[in-house]
């Protein structure tokens, strides 16, 4: 076992046994795309990893956080949660949701289906969300990351980037939502998700075409606002994906044990508020 605690800071479990899944109005998982809690605890044993940041996943659950409640509530504090809520979410089932295990909010700007950041409703519920001390999560891809960030910004609300930021490695170091995101981490403004290379990368594993890119986050973010995420179980990926080249990537863009420690135990622990198991 490593000497240090790792979290795996992004990942979704589905049980469609116990919580079954519904049509959300976009994709519906498959049974080889779900995994289950247990299934989830039993991937992070495998590979030295203590805890896990779950996300809520818009395909099958979207607002229904339920099936992570669940998980989070069995793991003896391995797990936390990042929900989906919708604008008419009450004081009371937020208070619910951090009481079991919730530490943010996302929101998926590429769904139309998905809770808008826009208008007055987005801008009220940001603020709500702020004041629980909760983090917004924010998926997008390509530029339009650029069109949320005024009410992102004047909302307050700490910001946690998903999938390294969506960006489309054809398109060079310079487009514009890339430039955009490095500036956030330059001015400490937002951590990002070291995750979900594959479904960026245009080539195989080891997807050397993000190695520029990668390297622009670490730079821009440090290790101080950097977490990694496997995306397990790999939902709406058309190629075979397993656990351990994802882990191994960030050995390969992190060769320093140290700065490495950091992003899989230092930050996501000061983030995310997971404590040392006993």
């Amino acid at each position: 076992m490593p000497d240090f605690a790792r979290v795996d800071s992004h990942a979704h479990v589905f049980d469609p046994v116990a919580f079954p899944l519904r049509d959300t109005g976009g994709h519906m998982p498959g049974p080889a795309e779900c995994g289950t809690a247990q299934q989830f605890l039993t991937v992070l044993d495998a590979h030295q990893v203590s805890h896990g940041l779950l996300v809520n996943p818009q395909a099958g659950y979207a607002t229904d956080n339920r099936c992570m409640l669940d998980a989070i509530a069995r793991s003896q504090g391995r797990l936390k949660g990042v929900a989906l809520v919708d604008h008419g979410i009450t004081d009371a089932q937020l208070a619910e949701l951090k009481d079991g295990g919730v530490v943010g909010a996302r929101f998926n700007l590429l769904f139309a289906h998905a809770t808008s950041i826009r208008g007055y409703e987005g801008e009220v519920l940001l603020r709500r969300l702020h004041e629980l001390g909760w983090f917004a999560q924010i998926y997008y891809r390509d530029d339009s990351l650029l069109e949320a960030l005024p009410v992102l910004q004047s909302s307050g609300i700490a910001l946690v980037i998903d999938h390294c930021g969506g960006f489309d490695p054809d398109k060079g170091l310079q487009q514009a939502g890339f430039q955009a995101l490095l500036q956030l981490g330059r001015k400490g403004r937002a951590a990002v998700k070291l995750s979900g290379a594959f479904r960026l990368s245009k080539q195989p594993w080891p997807h050397s075409d993000l190695d520029p890119f990668i390297a622009a986050l670490l730079e821009a973010f440090t290790p101080e606002r950097c977490v990694w995420g496997s995306d397990w179980p790999f939902v709406r990926h058309p190629v075979r994906t397993d656990y351990g080249p994802q882990q191994r990537l960030l050995e390969r863009w992190v060769p320093d044990e140290d700065a490495r420690r950091k992003i899989e135990w230092d930050t996501p622990s000061r983030l995310f508020g997971f404590a040392p198991l006993r």
